[in-house]
């Protein structure tokens, strides 16, 4: 896939995966928002700072991750030939994708087992996000968001793998900070509509038509695959 068109693609695939973001995020930012001065409660314009700051710290998180990611998936592919390990993982990204759909539809849990294993490093991480609640500064929400940003989650795994398949290290970071800022729009929301938004999460059908349309790009992933030469 061209790779211009992959930020695009990961981008609109946290656009769909909004709905586990709220799942996974939003008690975080009930967090913040309840750690606000008792004046600022409430008040979107006096949040919006420590939403920006606390997202700022999350998607540089996922940038630093697909740096790494990425630079590990250029040196694996350098270990066969340059060819045939880039289509390696890209047929895994695909996988994942197509996996990934099914995750957020409710139809396989197979994901969760990545967020459990996941969660052994989350554990050293999270206290040290616990010591900056409540969150009283920008400068605070920014630190959990640097934190938070390795929670164990499925849906940024998913892409994780897919930022092996880009190449090198500056294209991975590019393609996770593209899907960080594809995840912004519903934290956002979430700072300022919170009670409509959980009730559109608990939509089941909403979320299948997400993981729907994930199916559908995961195999158009491997259809392209398919006519590579």
């Amino acid at each position: 896939m061209n790779i211009e068109l992959s930020y695009v693609s990961a981008f609109l695939v946290a656009l769909l995966g909004g709905v586990h973001c709220f799942g996974m995020c939003g008690g975080i930012v009930g967090a913040l928002a309840l750690g606000l001065p008792d004046d600022g409660r409430g008040r979107f314009t006096v949040a919006l700072p420590f939403l920006l700051a606390y997202n700022a710290g999350r998607i540089t998180s996922y940038t630093v991750a697909g740096l790494l990611a990425g630079g590990f998936g250029g040196w694996a592919a350098h270990l066969t030939s340059v060819r045939h390990g880039q289509q390696i993982l890209q047929l895994m990204a695909a996988l994942f994708m197509v996996a990934l759909g099914l995750y957020l539809g409710g139809w396989w849990q197979g994901l969760s087992r990545l967020e459990q294993a996941g969660g052994r490093l989350w554990r050293y991480l999270e206290p040290a996000g616990r010591r900056l609640l409540p969150v009283r500064t920008p400068g605070h929400a920014l630190g959990v968001g640097l934190i938070w940003g390795w929670l164990p989650c499925g849906l940024v795994y998913s892409v994780l793998v897919w930022a092996m398949s880009a190449g090198d290290a500056a294209r991975g970071a590019l393609l996770m900070l593209s899907f960080g800022l594809g995840t912004l729009p519903a934290l956002l929301a979430m700072g300022a509509f919170a009670a409509v938004i959980a009730r559109l999460v608990r939509n089941i059908w909403l979320r299948r038509l997400a993981g729907a349309l994930v199916i559908v790009f995961g195999v158009y992933q491997l259809f392209l695959l398919r006519w590579l030469p």
